[in-house]
């Protein structure tokens, strides 16, 4: 069997003065920007009221960070992103938590486990993506997915794997023809279900739960009220009888998916999802003050205004009335039977009205492939709720830093997204 050692050398943080917590909750919402926060609040608004109330990103909201990577281009990729949140160094895009010369960086929950913490990852794409990937391995690329699911489990530190939960998708890149990491992961006493209705069965850490080929549903096309949230208790309950306490780091992956796809429904229900992960978070600090929750995100995706075309509005009641992703549209719209069909559907759908020559544009589209046709319906969708998009990549603008619990006020004001791990792996380094 494979094994990867890495210098403690690497883990160079001075320790701070003050008591640290014993646990610590790190979530990161993929792609989310400022203005999705923003948008997330009207969204929610009750409209019954005369005031447009908080949400729990606006209770926890104490400041900023930046994210550019280690190059010129200010913009950064989720891999880049969540190294510099893991390990306190910057790097390059593509980058899993190695430098430029393709050293590998110590991470904050390879420290914890040195330390005697259990460890823990909860994502919604698959558990071998850019960012969990960032906190548990090392490679020069993280297209590199095979390569990274068998480091998970060959990267030993006192001849244990980093993580002693995982939950998310990624089947497809842990049982393969050429190797089977979770009969070995089962070997070494891992816990394991594939059936997200199954998770009661899962009773102590270690444990692994693989929920889906490879990422979960969209929360949007699920038919479920919430995604994140159980699998986030789950995490928390198998992680809590840890002695020393625990690093759980939960990702709302797709929110970055739908920005990709410029897809504001899509982004809102990922956001709602990823609402009802920080409310159990918030939930768990309350009942354990012990632990620190920190919610940022790696980059901000697609550029996204509240307001478009020159007019001084945005219409979240058409938003909250899409029934489905882009993507689940353009596929529903392909399969029907006829066009008068299709033009049914999108009603059910959207709940939108399209003028005669949008009809016939969408019926045309529909004769193309299927991401022509998603990239028609969110722009219909954009257009009636006045969005506005820049891009279907990355933006450096800043990102939000959110914090709870014991030594929350240690994020507040303005910080590079490097000062976040260094902050948390100070407080890692003072486990007892």
């Amino acid at each position: 069997m494979r094994r990867h050692l890495l210098s403690l050398s690497l883990f160079v943080a001075p320790v701070v003065a003050l008591a640290a917590p014993k646990n610590i909750i790190y979530m990161i919402g993929d792609g989310m920007g400022p203005s999705y926060l923003s948008a997330y609040r009207y969204f929610s608004d009750d409209k019954t009221t005369a005031e447009v109330e908080n949400t729990i990103f606006d209770q926890l909201w104490l400041g900023m960070a930046t994210t550019n990577p280690d190059d010129d281009t200010y913009v950064t990729d989720s891999a880049a992103g969540a190294t510099a949140l893991a390990t306190g160094v910057k790097s390059y895009n593509g980058a899993i938590a190695v430098n430029r010369q393709h050293v590998p960086i110590g991470t904050m929950m390879q420290l914890a486990k040195t330390l005697g913490k259990a460890n823990g990852i909860v994502a919604s794409s698959q558990i071998n993506h850019a960012t969990p990937a960032s906190f548990l391995a090392h490679n020069k690329s993280r297209r590199n997915y095979d390569a990274i699911a068998d480091m998970y489990l060959d990267y030993r530190i006192n001849g244990k794997p980093v993580a002693d939960v995982m939950i998310g998708g990624g089947t497809k890149y842990f049982v393969r023809k050429d190797r089977n990491l979770i009969n070995e992961f089962k070997q070494l006493g891992y816990q394991y279900t594939d059936d997200y209705t199954q998770l009661d069965t899962i009773t102590k850490a270690p444990a692994m739960m693989l929920l889906a080929e490879t990422a979960l549903p969209a929360k949007l096309n699920s038919g479920f009220d919430a995604m994140l949230a159980p699998l986030t208790e789950k995490a928390l309950a198998l992680l809590t009888p840890a002695e020393k306490g625990f690093v759980l780091m939960v990702e709302g992956s797709q929110i970055d998916w739908c920005g990709h796809d410029n897809d504001i429904a899509c982004a809102m229900a990922e956001m709602d999802d990823f609402a009802k992960a920080i409310a159990v978070a918030k939930a768990y600090v309350d009942k354990h003050p012990d632990t620190l929750l920190v919610i940022t995100a790696d980059h901000e995706t697609g550029g996204l205004s509240l307001g478009a075309a020159g007019e001084y509005q945005w219409l979240p009641e058409v938003v909250r009335k899409v029934k489905a992703t882009g993507r689940s549209i353009a596929k529903q719209l392909k399969q029907a039977e006829s066009d008068s069909a299709a033009l049914a559907l999108w009603a059910e759908l959207t709940a939108i009205n399209l003028s005669a020559e949008e009809q016939a544009s969408l019926l045309a589209t529909r004769q193309q492939d299927e991401t022509a046709l998603r990239n028609l319906s969110n722009q219909l969708v954009a257009k009636y709720s006045y969005t506005g998009w820049t891009t279907g990549g990355h933006t450096a603008a800043d990102v939000a830093v959110l914090a709870y619990g014991k030594n929350a006020k240690d994020f507040a004001g303005f910080q590079d997204n490097t000062q976040i791990a260094k902050k948390l792996m100070q407080m890692i380094q003072q486990t007892k």
